[in-house]
């Protein structure tokens, strides 16, 4: 099972963090061990001391895929989950300033939380999905995937030009506007369509 994950899919997102818009999907990975069940507490690492929440819907491929036709799409997922993309932000800022790779910022050891799934067949549409994070039951984040600029189908696609898709792996679809630090005793709930879909605590 791989994770992989989207940067800068939403507008308002890139322009908080002052990114440039990309002409194409921005992938990066995530290792197996990144994985965080639903309920597990997140452990704040000892080398960071500024990791942001990045809540995102989750898509769970249920099939083989490799150049994926966008025609036939939409049979390679039935479930569709939240996360959160935890990111050490400031090791990413040394990292980008220096033009080098995420992966110490993204893909450390429980950066990737993954709620509860539901069938795709819950929504009248993938691209009209209602989801949000609440911080000690204050909302942080609030988004529709209608404002994705690649949708799920979308990314799907591309993503399988480079990487073969099996049975079990993650994509992370990118977080919108909302991002922020997170502190010992926080508490993160995730929603969609004001389902709770995880709950966790930092630590």
């Amino acid at each position: 099972m791989k994770i992989v994950c989207i940067g800068r899919n939403y507008a308002d997102h890139i322009s908080e963090l002052a990114n440039q818009r990309p002409a194409d999907p921005v992938i990066f990975m995530k290792p197996d061990t990144a994985l965080l069940p639903d309920g597990q507490a997140f452990v704040i690492p000892e080398f960071t001391d500024n990791v942001h929440y990045e809540v995102e819907l989750v898509v769970k491929i249920s099939k083989y895929g490799k150049h994926i036709n966008p025609e036939f799409v939409s049979s390679y997922y039935d479930e569709i989950g939240l996360g959160i993309d935890f990111t050490a932000r400031d090791e990413q800022d040394k990292l980008k300033e220096k033009g080098l790779p995420w992966e110490k910022a993204k893909a450390f050891d429980g950066s990737a939380v993954v709620g509860k799934f539901l069938p795709k067949s819950n929504f009248a549409s993938v691209d009209d999905i209602n989801f949000s994070l609440n911080k000690n039951k204050l909302q942080v984040q609030s988004a529709n995937a209608s404002l994705m600029l690649w949708k799920i189908d979308e990314l799907i696609v591309y993503v399988s030009k480079f990487f073969t898709l099996r049975k079990g792996d993650l994509l992370f679809t990118g977080t919108p506007a909302g991002v922020g630090k997170v502190n010992s005793g926080d508490v993160l709930e995730g929603f969609i369509e004001n389902k709770t879909l995880f709950k966790t605590r930092i630590l």
